[in-house]
């Protein structure tokens, strides 16, 4: 039976990803997760690990070397999708260490494990996931933006410490691939969402914020930052799918691809339709908070995604408005359950 590892299981991209690879695949699921990670988006799921029914939980941290080399020798997946990693944009300028460590040493750690368990067998060629950012790409001017979006050979310019980290997570797994032989897979995507997205990016804290006016647990004021970027929106249950196929598919080492959805609106309109969706609606009045704004934004991520999706056949098939109501119930149940959010 094959078996995939997923670095970051716990996040709302690996918890979904379990998901679809049990419901769809017959191979075993070992999710790499720190000892101290939350369990909220993947508590469905510890009853089937508990009975290990094709899902385990390792133990390992991407700053900790020998406990990647400890699960690589263990496992010895055949699919790896790296996953983790410190995701959050604007954490990234008041932890920039933390996060160059962990994203870009991280995966060079990740990837020197799995190098070390080839060299000592042969036989051993696992098809590895490395998960850049379309973050990578930065702030380009209106003007030089190519008619069709953002494709693979664009220029990168990075905005933030976080898109620092995720070019040399990609530089990474092309070198890997180059110099060692090892079928490394790099992807940008774009700005992918859906239940179980964390309350520090905007359109799931716009949800949290209406789901708790609703509850009558804040006033109606959503707090927000800039409204004026750009975004072409997947849902996260698209995104799992085509990194799925990307491991599937032929599969071309050192190949890098975009991927995203085809909806693309302004961050102020995914937070009108996210209004318009809750029974206050009339209520509700929106406010500019300082801290939610970035130092720099990368405020025109459109992809031009035909390259992956010419050697795939993936196309998105959830729309946007099906993907912001899922978000906004997945808060609503949540509250409903009496759990305790900060008002971030």
């Amino acid at each position: 039976m094959k078996k995939a590892l997923i670095t970051g299981i716990t996040g709302m991209v690996g918890s979904h990803l379990c998901d679809f690879l049990l419901e769809n695949t017959e191979w075993e699921i070992y999710g790499v997760c720190r000892w101290r990670s939350p369990l909220d988006n993947v508590e469905h799921l510890l009853g089937r690990a508990n009975q290990k029914q094709r899902l385990y939980f390792e133990y390992a941290d991407l700053n900790d070397q020998i406990s990647l080399i400890h699960v690589i020798e263990a496992v010895k997946p055949d699919y790896i999708f790296h996953l983790a990693a410190q995701s959050y944009p604007l954490t990234s300028f008041t932890a920039p260490i933390d996060t160059l460590n962990t994203n870009i040493l991280g995966t060079c750690r990740l990837l020197e494990a799995v190098r070390m368990e080839m060299s000592r067998d042969d036989a051993y060629h696992p098809v590895i996931h490395v998960c850049a950012s379309s973050e990578v790409f930065g702030k380009i001017p209106l003007e030089k933006k190519p008619a069709e979006g953002i494709h693979e050979e664009c220029q990168f310019h990075p905005a933030s410490p976080y898109a620092i980290s995720k070019v040399g997570t990609d530089l990474l797994g092309r070198y890997y691939a180059e110099a060692f032989d090892m079928t490394v897979v790099s992807t940008r995507m774009f700005t992918h969402t859906g239940p179980r997205r964390g309350d520090v990016f905007h359109e799931s804290t716009f949800a949290k914020q209406i789901a708790m006016i609703e509850a009558g647990l804040i006033p109606p004021v959503v707090k927000v930052g800039n409204l004026d970027s750009l975004r072409t929106y997947a849902d996260v249950r698209d995104a799992v799918r085509a990194y799925y196929m990307l491991l599937t598919v032929d599969p071309v080492a050192g190949e890098y691809y975009n991927i995203g959805g085809t909806y693309t609106c302004k961050v102020g309109d995914t937070l009108n339709t996210l209004i318009s969706m809750s029974k206050k609606k009339d209520e509700i009045r929106i406010e500019t908070d300082p801290e939610r704004l970035r130092p720099i934004d990368a405020d025109l991520q459109i992809p031009d995604c035909r390259k992956f999706q010419a050697h795939t056949g993936w196309k998105p098939e959830i729309s946007f408005e099906q993907t912001m109501e899922d978000l906004l119930n997945y808060w609503r149940k949540r509250i409903q359950r009496g759990e305790q959010f900060l008002t971030r």
